[in-house]
């Protein structure tokens, strides 16, 4: 009797399984459909072999497969979830030049992505848009944004951000900018206009002309800065970086604070030396309560900071932002770039903080970070022409690692450091920061 009860209950189970549907049970053949956003160079390139990848952000399991010569891929038997999407194609100079007609001596890559995806039983196709992007003469070669130990490392005082020569040639660091942009920082708050994607909305803020494209075609940074220079005055030989320290000072010794109290470290190993820097943010002219530890190396100089974002040049740890790189376009300067309110639901009082609009077309180059859990990740700041992908460092905030980007190949002893637009292909990371490093 009591063998024939269970049975009943594991039939009735069973069946209630079967009534009510299980997700579980069910998988997915999802269709990616690829093509040019350029509707004319789409009658000129080919749609086949692009590279198409699949990524659960949750399990971690990514999936690689080629395009058909529609631009056509499928990924049969995918379980529904949330998933990072890309597509990318390198077509050689020759090649380009021959289906396009215009000249160019580099290789043209092409990106798409669809990043933080939910993927539901009710999907069975996806479109793709490949964009094409700069391929960098200056490359954002290492960021180390995420500190280190707060108890017995420097905290976040050891920050910097490398910048590389990837040319033959000698250039000039002289006026080129770096900035950090800014962007909605949870998928949650919702005082703000915001996209699909779950970015600000900025065509929504106040006084934002109706005839330009303010969210593809622009970004906004939240600390700006200009390196100094006469023209010619700091050269950069090919191959060589300029590292540009938050303080240009040896961390790992000792050093005496602005308030002349001695700053020092439990675990010298934790952190690093940036008394070599080449330049270095330096913020108490302008704050009326400085950081103690943001003291002055004579013998670095200093950036010109057009705008900022906190007591000094504070990386987001977490790792919640986006970094670029451009030179001015010649015809207006920088400074004099409009600047815009958030795009709050709220009317923005007088005092509320605004953000330079920086065109697209002038970004030289362009490193999207993300938390390094999928829980944390935020809507991505940067589109897939500046960056398809994001990199993160493993471990996470004070952990002492840096994201660097991976050498490609090496030209008569140069190395050329990897540059596709899409930093999750372009950069892998430094257990310990290392300035002038190389992976």
């Amino acid at each position: 009797m009591r063998k024939l009860i269970i049975f009943i209950f594991c039939a009735t189970f069973l069946l209630s399984c079967k009534k009510i549907g299980n997700p579980e049970l069910h998988s997915i053949d999802l269709k990616i459909i690829t093509s040019y956003a350029s509707t004319e160079l789409g009658k000129k390139l080919s749609l086949h072999t692009i590279q198409v990848k699949i990524l659960n952000v949750n399990t971690n399991v990514e999936k690689e497969l080629l395009t058909d010569a529609s631009g056509n891929v499928s990924f049969d038997g995918i379980s529904p979830g949330v998933y990072d999407i890309s597509a990318t194609i390198k077509i050689p100079a020759a090649t380009y030049t021959a289906l396009t007609g215009e000249i160019t001596d580099k290789d043209v890559i092409f990106n798409a992505s669809n990043k933080n995806k939910t993927i539901s039983l009710n999907d069975a196709s996806l479109s793709l848009k490949l964009i094409s992007g700069n391929i960098g003469s200056w490359l954002i070669k290492q960021i180390y944004y995420a500190g280190s130990n707060t108890t017995t490392g420097a905290g976040f005082r050891d920050q910097f951000i490398e910048i590389y020569n990837n040319t033959d040639s000698i250039m000039y660091a002289d006026s080129l900018y770096f900035a950090e942009i800014t962007g909605r920082q949870s998928y949650t708050n919702a005082s703000y206009y915001t996209l699909p994607n779950g970015q600000l909305d900025w065509s929504k803020s106040v006084n934002m002309p109706t005839n330009i494209d303010a969210n593809n075609n622009y970004i906004y940074p939240k600390a700006l800065f200009m390196l100094p220079g006469s023209g010619r005055q700091y050269p950069v030989q090919p191959g060589a970086s300029i590292v540009i320290a938050q303080t240009a000072v040896n961390h790992k010794a000792p050093f005496t604070g602005t308030d002349g109290k001695t700053i020092t470290v439990r675990d010298p190993s934790l952190t690093i030396d940036l008394s070599g820097a080449d330049f270095e943010a330096y913020y108490a002219p302008f704050l009326p309560r400085p950081l103690a530890s943001d003291i002055d190396n004579p013998s670095v100089p200093n950036l010109i900071v057009l705008a900022y974002n906190g007591t000094d040049m504070l990386f987001d740890n977490p790792g919640r932002t986006a970094y670029i790189v451009f030179k001015g376009d010649g015809i207006t300067e920088v400074k004099n770039y409009p600047v815009y309110n958030y795009p709050t639901i709220s009317v923005p009082s007088s005092t509320s903080d605004k953000f330079y609009q920086i065109p697209n077309a002038i970004v030289i180059d362009a490193v999207e970070i993300q938390p390094n859990t999928a829980s944390a990740r935020v809507p991505k700041k940067l589109g897939a022409s500046l960056d398809a992908g994001y990199t993160f460092a493993p471990n996470g905030q004070y952990s002492s690692q840096s994201v660097i980007r991976k050498t490609d190949k090496m030209e008569n002893g140069r190395r050329i450091l990897k540059d596709t637009n899409n930093s999750t292909e372009d950069f892998d990371y430094f257990s310990l920061a290392a300035p002038r490093g190389f992976k």
